[in-house]
Protein backbone atom coordinates (compact mmCIF):
# COMPACT_ATOMS: atom_id res chain seq x y z
CA UNK A 1 0.00 0.00 0.00
CA UNK A 2 1.67 3.52 -0.73
CA UNK A 3 0.21 5.13 2.27
CA UNK A 4 3.19 7.77 2.19
CA UNK A 5 1.03 9.56 -1.26
CA UNK A 6 -2.23 9.70 0.70
CA UNK A 7 -0.83 11.05 3.35
CA UNK A 8 1.13 13.96 1.97
CA UNK A 9 -2.48 14.71 0.26
CA UNK A 10 -4.04 14.31 3.35
CA UNK A 11 -1.32 16.76 4.82
CA UNK A 12 -1.69 19.29 1.88
CA UNK A 13 -5.23 19.38 2.20
CA UNK A 14 -5.28 19.86 5.44
CA UNK A 15 -2.53 22.44 6.80
CA UNK A 16 0.31 24.92 4.78
CA UNK A 17 3.34 23.01 3.75
CA UNK A 18 4.93 25.24 6.95
CA UNK A 19 3.11 24.32 9.63
CA UNK A 20 4.65 22.10 12.38
CA UNK A 21 1.33 19.79 12.11
CA UNK A 22 2.44 18.90 8.09
CA UNK A 23 5.44 16.74 8.89
CA UNK A 24 3.13 14.92 11.12
CA UNK A 25 -0.15 14.57 9.14
CA UNK A 26 2.16 12.79 5.86
CA UNK A 27 4.33 10.45 8.25
CA UNK A 28 1.79 9.02 10.49
CA UNK A 29 0.46 5.82 8.94
CA UNK A 30 -3.10 6.61 10.20
CA UNK A 31 -4.65 3.26 8.36
CA UNK A 32 -2.40 1.47 10.90
CA UNK A 33 -4.61 2.73 13.84
CA UNK A 34 -7.93 1.77 12.15
CA UNK A 35 -7.83 -1.78 10.24
CA UNK A 36 -11.18 -1.68 11.01
CA UNK A 37 -14.51 0.30 11.19
CA UNK A 38 -18.30 1.08 11.70
CA UNK A 39 -19.60 2.45 8.77
CA UNK A 40 -23.34 3.64 8.83
CA UNK A 41 -25.56 2.47 6.37
CA UNK A 42 -29.02 3.66 6.69
CA UNK A 43 -29.17 3.19 10.52
CA UNK A 44 -26.95 -0.14 10.42
CA UNK A 45 -23.56 -0.10 11.46
CA UNK A 46 -21.72 -2.22 8.71
CA UNK A 47 -18.45 -3.54 9.57
CA UNK A 48 -15.52 -2.61 7.17
CA UNK A 49 -12.27 -4.26 7.23
CA UNK A 50 -9.52 -2.35 5.35
CA UNK A 51 -6.64 -5.55 4.58
CA UNK A 52 -9.62 -7.41 2.57
CA UNK A 53 -10.38 -4.40 0.89
CA UNK A 54 -7.10 -1.79 0.62
CA UNK A 55 -8.27 0.77 -1.85
CA UNK A 56 -10.96 1.37 0.38
CA UNK A 57 -8.94 1.65 3.04
CA UNK A 58 -6.27 4.08 2.44
CA UNK A 59 -9.40 6.18 0.86
CA UNK A 60 -10.95 6.00 4.44
CA UNK A 61 -7.98 6.04 6.57
CA UNK A 62 -6.69 9.46 4.13
CA UNK A 63 -10.10 11.55 4.02
CA UNK A 64 -10.62 14.07 6.59
CA UNK A 65 -13.35 12.29 8.27
CA UNK A 66 -14.40 10.59 11.76
CA UNK A 67 -13.91 6.59 11.30
CA UNK A 68 -16.08 4.80 14.40
CA UNK A 69 -14.21 2.52 15.60
CA UNK A 70 -16.53 1.36 18.67
CA UNK A 71 -20.52 0.67 18.87
CA UNK A 72 -21.84 0.07 22.20
CA UNK A 73 -19.28 -2.38 23.80
CA UNK A 74 -17.86 -4.24 20.28
CA UNK A 75 -14.95 -2.73 19.36
CA UNK A 76 -14.40 -3.31 15.23
CA UNK A 77 -11.47 -5.21 15.98
CA UNK A 78 -13.27 -7.78 17.99
CA UNK A 79 -16.40 -8.06 15.68
CA UNK A 80 -16.86 -11.03 13.46
CA UNK A 81 -16.74 -10.65 9.81
CA UNK A 82 -19.55 -8.82 8.22
CA UNK A 83 -20.88 -8.09 11.48
CA UNK A 84 -23.82 -5.81 11.57
CA UNK A 85 -25.37 -3.84 14.39
CA UNK A 86 -29.07 -2.03 14.39
CA UNK A 87 -28.87 -0.24 17.37
CA UNK A 88 -26.66 1.90 19.55
CA UNK A 89 -24.97 4.44 19.85
CA UNK A 90 -21.10 5.17 18.49
CA UNK A 91 -18.76 4.93 22.19
CA UNK A 92 -15.14 5.27 20.48
CA UNK A 93 -13.53 6.46 16.86
CA UNK A 94 -10.93 8.63 15.31
CA UNK A 95 -11.78 11.78 15.23
CA UNK A 96 -11.39 14.02 11.38
CA UNK A 97 -7.72 14.82 11.47
CA UNK A 98 -8.35 18.14 10.67
CA UNK A 99 -10.53 18.54 13.88
CA UNK A 100 -7.58 17.14 16.06
CA UNK A 101 -5.43 19.47 14.79
CA UNK A 102 -7.54 22.21 15.29
CA UNK A 103 -7.96 21.13 18.55
CA UNK A 104 -4.22 21.51 19.18
CA UNK A 105 -3.70 24.69 17.53
CA UNK A 106 -6.24 25.87 20.00
CA UNK A 107 -4.03 24.85 22.74
CA UNK A 108 -0.88 26.47 21.17
CA UNK A 109 1.71 23.75 21.87
CA UNK A 110 5.04 25.45 22.55
CA UNK A 111 8.12 22.96 21.24
CA UNK A 112 8.66 22.10 24.91
CA UNK A 113 5.21 21.45 26.53
CA UNK A 114 3.90 18.48 28.34
CA UNK A 115 0.85 17.89 26.68
CA UNK A 116 -1.80 15.36 28.04
CA UNK A 117 -4.29 13.50 25.41
CA UNK A 118 -7.25 11.69 24.61
CA UNK A 119 -6.25 8.67 23.37
CA UNK A 120 -9.12 6.75 21.16
CA UNK A 121 -7.44 5.26 18.40
CA UNK A 122 -4.26 6.59 19.35
CA UNK A 123 -4.02 8.11 15.96
CA UNK A 124 -4.30 11.60 17.25
CA UNK A 125 -1.66 10.63 20.05
CA UNK A 126 0.82 9.70 17.19
CA UNK A 127 -0.01 13.38 15.77
CA UNK A 128 1.28 14.80 19.18
CA UNK A 129 3.97 12.30 19.41
CA UNK A 130 5.45 13.40 16.10
CA UNK A 131 5.16 17.43 16.66
CA UNK A 132 6.80 17.17 20.14
CA UNK A 133 8.03 13.42 20.65
CA UNK A 134 6.91 10.63 22.56
CA UNK A 135 8.46 11.64 26.28
CA UNK A 136 5.98 14.92 25.90
CA UNK A 137 2.36 13.06 25.79
CA UNK A 138 0.89 11.40 27.95
CA UNK A 139 -2.43 9.79 26.38
CA UNK A 140 -5.62 8.07 28.55
CA UNK A 141 -8.31 6.27 28.29
CA UNK A 142 -10.91 5.27 30.45
CA UNK A 143 -11.01 2.10 28.43
CA UNK A 144 -8.26 -0.52 29.14
CA UNK A 145 -8.66 -2.54 25.92
CA UNK A 146 -8.68 0.93 23.78
CA UNK A 147 -5.36 2.06 25.62
CA UNK A 148 -3.26 -1.61 24.92
CA UNK A 149 -4.70 -1.37 21.42
CA UNK A 150 -3.44 2.16 20.68
CA UNK A 151 -0.17 1.43 22.98
CA UNK A 152 0.35 -1.80 20.66
CA UNK A 153 -0.35 0.37 17.58
CA UNK A 154 1.92 3.32 19.05
CA UNK A 155 4.89 0.85 19.80
CA UNK A 156 4.65 -0.31 15.52
CA UNK A 157 5.88 3.08 14.87
CA UNK A 158 8.21 3.61 16.78
CA UNK A 159 6.10 5.71 19.46
CA UNK A 160 6.29 4.98 22.98
CA UNK A 161 4.66 7.98 25.24
CA UNK A 162 3.19 7.35 28.59
CA UNK A 163 -0.40 5.56 28.44
CA UNK A 164 -2.97 5.30 31.16
CA UNK A 165 -6.13 4.11 31.97
CA UNK A 166 -7.76 6.93 33.97
CA UNK A 167 -11.18 8.33 33.72
CA UNK A 168 -10.54 11.34 32.81
CA UNK A 169 -13.15 13.06 34.85
CA UNK A 170 -10.94 11.80 38.05
CA UNK A 171 -7.53 12.57 39.30
CA UNK A 172 -4.99 12.88 36.25
CA UNK A 173 -1.74 10.94 36.46
CA UNK A 174 0.73 13.83 36.27
CA UNK A 175 0.86 17.91 35.45
CA UNK A 176 0.64 19.11 31.97
CA UNK A 177 1.64 22.31 30.60
CA UNK A 178 -1.33 21.61 28.19
CA UNK A 179 -4.96 19.33 28.21
CA UNK A 180 -6.33 18.76 24.65
CA UNK A 181 -9.38 16.63 25.36
CA UNK A 182 -10.99 14.93 21.97
CA UNK A 183 -14.16 14.06 24.30
CA UNK A 184 -16.27 16.19 25.47
CA UNK A 185 -16.98 16.92 29.23
CA UNK A 186 -19.90 18.83 31.58
CA UNK A 187 -18.92 20.52 33.93
CA UNK A 188 -15.01 20.83 33.37
CA UNK A 189 -13.12 18.40 35.36
CA UNK A 190 -11.75 20.10 38.88
CA UNK A 191 -8.88 17.38 38.49
CA UNK A 192 -8.25 19.36 35.09
CA UNK A 193 -7.34 22.36 36.96
CA UNK A 194 -5.30 20.78 39.84
CA UNK A 195 -2.78 19.25 36.79
CA UNK A 196 -2.45 22.35 34.54
CA UNK A 197 0.98 23.85 35.71
CA UNK A 198 0.82 27.63 36.16
CA UNK A 199 0.14 29.27 32.95
CA UNK A 200 -1.03 26.27 31.55
CA UNK A 201 -4.14 25.79 29.42
CA UNK A 202 -7.06 23.23 28.78
CA UNK A 203 -9.10 22.84 25.36
CA UNK A 204 -12.19 20.92 25.18
CA UNK A 205 -15.95 20.60 24.28
CA UNK A 206 -18.86 20.93 26.68
CA UNK A 207 -20.95 17.67 26.34
CA UNK A 208 -24.15 17.98 24.37
CA UNK A 209 -22.98 21.70 22.48
CA UNK A 210 -20.62 22.29 19.74
CA UNK A 211 -18.64 24.81 21.95
CA UNK A 212 -14.86 24.67 22.35
CA UNK A 213 -13.39 26.29 25.45
CA UNK A 214 -10.02 27.70 25.45
CA UNK A 215 -8.75 28.68 28.98
CA UNK A 216 -5.64 29.59 30.70
CA UNK A 217 -4.83 28.58 34.24
CA UNK A 218 -5.11 31.63 36.48
CA UNK A 219 -3.27 32.30 39.87
CA UNK A 220 -6.54 31.53 41.72
CA UNK A 221 -6.81 28.07 40.75
CA UNK A 222 -9.44 28.45 38.24
CA UNK A 223 -8.90 29.28 34.62
CA UNK A 224 -9.87 32.03 31.92
CA UNK A 225 -10.35 32.39 28.09
CA UNK A 226 -12.77 32.18 25.42
CA UNK A 227 -15.20 29.98 23.63
CA UNK A 228 -14.01 29.44 19.91
CA UNK A 229 -15.55 30.87 17.03
CA UNK A 230 -15.32 27.71 15.24
CA UNK A 231 -17.48 24.44 16.56
CA UNK A 232 -16.83 20.92 17.30
CA UNK A 233 -18.76 18.12 18.81
CA UNK A 234 -16.72 14.85 20.24
CA UNK A 235 -18.96 11.95 22.32
CA UNK A 236 -19.02 12.10 25.78
CA UNK A 237 -17.23 11.03 28.88
CA UNK A 238 -18.23 7.10 30.27
CA UNK A 239 -17.42 5.49 32.67
CA UNK A 240 -18.76 2.16 31.30
CA UNK A 241 -18.81 0.23 28.68
CA UNK A 242 -21.08 1.91 27.01
CA UNK A 243 -23.82 4.95 27.51
CA UNK A 244 -26.68 4.90 29.73
CA UNK A 245 -30.01 4.24 28.14
CA UNK A 246 -31.57 6.81 26.25
CA UNK A 247 -34.74 8.12 26.59
CA UNK A 248 -36.66 5.60 25.12
CA UNK A 249 -39.42 5.28 27.42
CA UNK A 250 -40.02 9.02 26.59
CA UNK A 251 -39.83 8.67 23.24
CA UNK A 252 -42.64 6.13 22.84
CA UNK A 253 -45.35 8.29 24.81
CA UNK A 254 -43.88 11.61 22.63
CA UNK A 255 -44.26 9.17 19.84
CA UNK A 256 -47.93 10.21 18.41
CA UNK A 257 -49.69 11.07 21.50
CA UNK A 258 -51.61 14.03 21.61
CA UNK A 259 -49.45 17.08 23.51
CA UNK A 260 -50.72 18.72 26.69
CA UNK A 261 -50.57 21.69 24.48
CA UNK A 262 -50.92 21.88 20.95
CA UNK A 263 -50.09 24.41 18.04
CA UNK A 264 -48.28 25.83 15.43
CA UNK A 265 -44.71 26.73 14.96
CA UNK A 266 -43.50 30.19 14.12
CA UNK A 267 -40.83 28.76 12.23
CA UNK A 268 -40.50 25.69 9.73
CA UNK A 269 -39.36 22.38 11.25
CA UNK A 270 -35.69 22.27 12.54
CA UNK A 271 -33.37 19.22 13.87
CA UNK A 272 -31.32 21.45 16.19
CA UNK A 273 -28.10 18.83 16.13
CA UNK A 274 -27.80 20.63 12.25
CA UNK A 275 -27.70 24.22 13.68
CA UNK A 276 -24.59 24.25 15.91
CA UNK A 277 -25.60 27.73 18.03
CA UNK A 278 -28.92 27.06 18.27
CA UNK A 279 -28.00 23.44 19.73
CA UNK A 280 -25.69 25.00 21.70
CA UNK A 281 -27.92 27.18 23.18
CA UNK A 282 -30.55 25.01 23.69
CA UNK A 283 -28.38 22.95 25.88
CA UNK A 284 -27.10 25.60 27.58
CA UNK A 285 -30.44 27.01 28.66
CA UNK A 286 -32.65 23.91 29.34
CA UNK A 287 -29.48 20.74 29.74
CA UNK A 288 -30.13 17.65 28.54
CA UNK A 289 -32.42 17.12 25.66
CA UNK A 290 -32.04 14.11 23.44
CA UNK A 291 -33.10 15.17 19.52
CA UNK A 292 -34.92 12.52 17.07
CA UNK A 293 -36.32 12.54 13.50
CA UNK A 294 -37.76 11.16 10.91
CA UNK A 295 -37.87 12.32 7.63
CA UNK A 296 -39.78 11.17 4.31
CA UNK A 297 -39.71 12.79 1.19
CA UNK A 298 -40.38 16.75 2.39
CA UNK A 299 -41.83 15.97 5.12
CA UNK A 300 -39.93 16.00 8.94
CA UNK A 301 -40.78 15.47 12.41
CA UNK A 302 -38.47 16.08 15.15
CA UNK A 303 -38.80 15.12 18.56
CA UNK A 304 -37.20 16.80 21.78
CA UNK A 305 -36.72 14.55 25.04
CA UNK A 306 -36.07 15.44 28.55
CA UNK A 307 -34.98 13.38 31.25
CA UNK A 308 -37.86 15.25 33.30
CA UNK A 309 -40.65 13.65 31.15
CA UNK A 310 -41.26 16.95 28.92
CA UNK A 311 -41.26 16.30 25.22
CA UNK A 312 -41.95 17.99 21.52
CA UNK A 313 -42.85 16.68 18.69
CA UNK A 314 -43.07 19.17 15.56
CA UNK A 315 -43.93 17.78 12.20
CA UNK A 316 -44.31 19.44 8.47
CA UNK A 317 -43.18 20.34 5.27
CA UNK A 318 -39.73 21.52 5.88
CA UNK A 319 -40.53 24.48 3.84
CA UNK A 320 -43.98 25.82 6.50
CA UNK A 321 -44.73 26.01 10.01
CA UNK A 322 -45.08 22.42 11.62
CA UNK A 323 -47.53 21.32 13.99
CA UNK A 324 -46.39 21.10 17.40
CA UNK A 325 -47.21 18.89 20.52
CA UNK A 326 -46.08 19.91 23.83
CA UNK A 327 -46.40 17.72 27.14
CA UNK A 328 -44.37 17.54 30.83
CA UNK A 329 -43.23 20.27 33.06
CA UNK A 330 -41.52 22.65 30.27
CA UNK A 331 -42.29 23.51 27.20
CA UNK A 332 -38.87 22.80 25.09
CA UNK A 333 -39.99 23.91 21.35
CA UNK A 334 -41.41 27.06 23.04
CA UNK A 335 -37.93 27.54 24.37
CA UNK A 336 -36.23 27.05 20.98
CA UNK A 337 -38.26 29.68 19.09
CA UNK A 338 -37.50 32.08 21.56
CA UNK A 339 -33.65 30.86 20.67
CA UNK A 340 -34.15 30.70 16.82
CA UNK A 341 -36.19 34.39 17.49
CA UNK A 342 -32.86 35.83 19.09
CA UNK A 343 -30.91 34.65 15.92
CA UNK A 344 -33.38 36.29 13.21
CA UNK A 345 -33.82 39.45 15.33
CA UNK A 346 -30.18 39.89 16.13
CA UNK A 347 -28.57 37.76 13.14
CA UNK A 348 -26.71 35.46 15.60
CA UNK A 349 -26.18 34.28 19.14
CA UNK A 350 -23.72 35.31 21.44
CA UNK A 351 -22.46 31.96 22.55
CA UNK A 352 -19.74 31.72 20.20
CA UNK A 353 -17.12 33.99 21.19
CA UNK A 354 -18.43 34.45 24.54
CA UNK A 355 -15.18 35.18 27.96
CA UNK A 356 -15.15 32.19 29.69
CA UNK A 357 -14.13 32.01 33.72
CA UNK A 358 -13.83 28.63 34.98
CA UNK A 359 -14.10 28.06 38.96
CA UNK A 360 -11.36 25.83 40.44
CA UNK A 361 -14.46 23.43 41.41
CA UNK A 362 -14.89 23.37 37.70
CA UNK A 363 -18.22 25.55 37.24
CA UNK A 364 -17.80 27.39 34.33
CA UNK A 365 -19.44 31.13 33.79
CA UNK A 366 -19.78 31.92 30.35
CA UNK A 367 -20.59 35.72 28.81
CA UNK A 368 -21.32 37.94 25.78
CA UNK A 369 -21.96 41.33 26.89
CA UNK A 370 -25.56 41.25 28.16
CA UNK A 371 -25.68 37.28 28.02
CA UNK A 372 -24.51 34.99 30.39
CA UNK A 373 -24.49 31.16 31.44
CA UNK A 374 -23.35 29.11 33.94
CA UNK A 375 -22.64 25.30 33.37
CA UNK A 376 -22.25 22.96 36.73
Amino acid sequence: MDWETHARRLAADTVRPESRWYGPLATVPRHLFVPRWWANDGGRWVLRDGPSDPEAWVQAAYSDRTLVTRVGPLHADDAEPDAEITTGHPTSSSTLPGLVVSMYRHAVIGDESEVLVTTGSGYGTALACRRLGDKRVTSIDVDAALVKKAGDRLKSVGLNPKTAVCDITGPLPGEYDRIISTVSVRPVPASWLAALKPGGRLVTTIARTGLIVTADKTPDGGAAGRIALDAAGFMATRQDDDYPPGLDAVYEQAKTAEGDAVGVGRYPVLYVPDAWDVWSMLELSVPGIEHRRTDDDDRRTVWLLHPDGSWARAEGVWTDPPTVHQSGPQRLWDELERIRHRLNREGGLPVYGAHVRIEPDGTTHLKRGAWSATIC
